[in-house]
């Protein structure tokens, strides 16, 4: 039995038919949702960010609502990373870019999420059987160690090691999105250098709209999260290659 069956099965069990219906019901109303703002977004005229001097055109998606969070600068830069790389083999940790691109085929690293072609390994750890040219992430690094019993978030530090000297190639190159303000000691191993990358770069959240400007470094370590808007009102992108 399949995923899908197996969910159709507990559902019945957990109420009966009349449970079940109830539960396709809201499924297909949340999948209607969905498509119907999708297709809203996607017939709204384009808007463009600047990152780096290239203008990117903002993701305005519904899911997880990317069109209102960060998501919205996040997954157009780093996806312009992945297509300009001309890697042969990439790697992205957390499932991210797949919502939102079915068309990626890389692998993907998720110690938590379940799904088709996800590793299931904890990053500290993961040795793959042949290394990687390109390594990727959005908004995931963050949690390492911080969400995770016990909290250790100096975790993360050995984490970023590990990708570099056991997962990526030689002249491979990572590159990454971590929120400010969420894991208050990554900003901090970040703000000191204690973790520290050779290119680094900051967007600031300017507006209720969700406009995103690339600043310096000084404008975002007081930048806090989930205020004055939801989520993360500023982002760090890193990049390190390895020599």
């Amino acid at each position: 039995m399949g995923e899908s069956g197996q969910k159709i099965k507990l559902a019945y069990q957990e109420g009966g038919i009349a449970h079940l219906l109830r539960k396709a019901a809201s499924a297909i109303s949340r999948r209607f949702k969905s498509l119907s703002l999708n297709l809203y977004l996607s017939l709204r005229p384009p808007e463009y960010f600047l990152f780096r001097g290239e203008r990117l055109s903002y993701l305005r998606h519904a899911y997880n609502q990317a069109f209102e969070n960060e998501r919205t600068v996040e997954v157009p830069i780093i996806w312009d990373i992945l297509k300009k790389s001309g890697a042969a083999r990439i790697l992205e940790i957390g499932n991210v870019l797949r919502n939102y691109h079915p068309e990626a085929r890389h692998d993907v690293l998720d110690k938590y999420e379940k799904g088709k072609g996800v590793i299931n390994e904890d990053v500290e750890q993961f040795r793959p059987g042949q290394k990687y040219d390109l390594i990727v992430s959005i908004s995931t690094m963050e949690h390492v160690g911080w969400d995770e019993e016990p909290r250790t978030p100096e975790k993360v530090i050995s984490a970023f090691r590990n990708l570099k000297e056991n997962c990526l190639a030689a002249k491979g190159k990572i590159a990454f999105t971590v929120p400010l303000g969420y894991n208050q000691a990554l900003d901090e191993f970040l703000r000191t250098g204690r973790l520290s990358f050779p290119m680094m770069f900051f967007m600031k959240r300017i507006s209720a709209d969700n406009k995103w400007k690339e600043v310096p470094a000084e404008e975002i370590w007081d930048v806090a999260y989930d205020h004055p808007f939801p989520s993360a009102n500023a982002i760090l992108i890193g990049i390190d290659e390895k020599g």
